[in-house]
């Protein structure tokens, strides 16, 4: 009985310790995609300012822990190529600057909600960052699709889980 009790209390103590994930679906049909976030969503937009020219980027935000799972999109003035190069290179640079890190982005794929896929790229990377040096991990993907670039990031003190981050990630849909 004591046994018991004491796991009892033991595993108690570790699901306290353990976020909470409330997973659910977000459809943003004003900037084209679904995800799948941890958390009642917070959205928020700023101008920013891309190879010379002012434009919108929108936020998607939950907080699941200590763990930021965050969409972005810049609205484009057109679907130019070399736009879409530069706002993808700003949006990699200014992240891994955020932890003074290099953006060294790999190849991946981005699945489109009718089927089909769409090259983009993923980012891991760890440093320093805010206003008290903390140590942060960046976990970022990115993609264009016509007059919308996308950021998808998870930025925590450590790592989310494995299975987590694959939720997030993987559930990103484009329409």
């Amino acid at each position: 009985m004591r046994v018991a009790l004491c796991a009892s209390v033991a595993c108690g103590a570790l699901l306290a310790c353990t976020p909470s994930y409330d997973w659910r679906t977000v459809m943003n049909n004003d900037d084209g995609y679904e995800v799948t976030l941890p958390a009642k969503p917070r959205s928020d937009e700023r101008k920013i300012d891309i190879a010379g020219q002012s434009m919108t980027m929108r936020m998607q935000t939950a907080e699941a822990g200590d763990a930021v799972f965050a969409v972005g999109t810049v609205v484009l003035p057109s679907a130019d190529p070399a736009l879409q190069r530069a706002t993808l290179d700003f949006l990699q640079q200014g992240l891994a600057r955020n932890v003074n890190a290099k953006p060294e982005a790999r190849a991946t794929q981005f699945d489109l909600a009718a089927g089909g896929r769409v090259a983009g790229s993923a980012m891991d990377v760890k440093g320093e960052g805010g206003s008290k040096r903390e140590s942060r991990t960046i976990q970022a993907r990115f993609v264009a699709r016509g007059v919308h670039v996308y950021q998808l990031a998870i930025v925590s003190d450590k790592s989310p889980p494995q299975e987590q981050a694959d939720q997030f990630f993987m559930s990103f849909k484009l329409f």
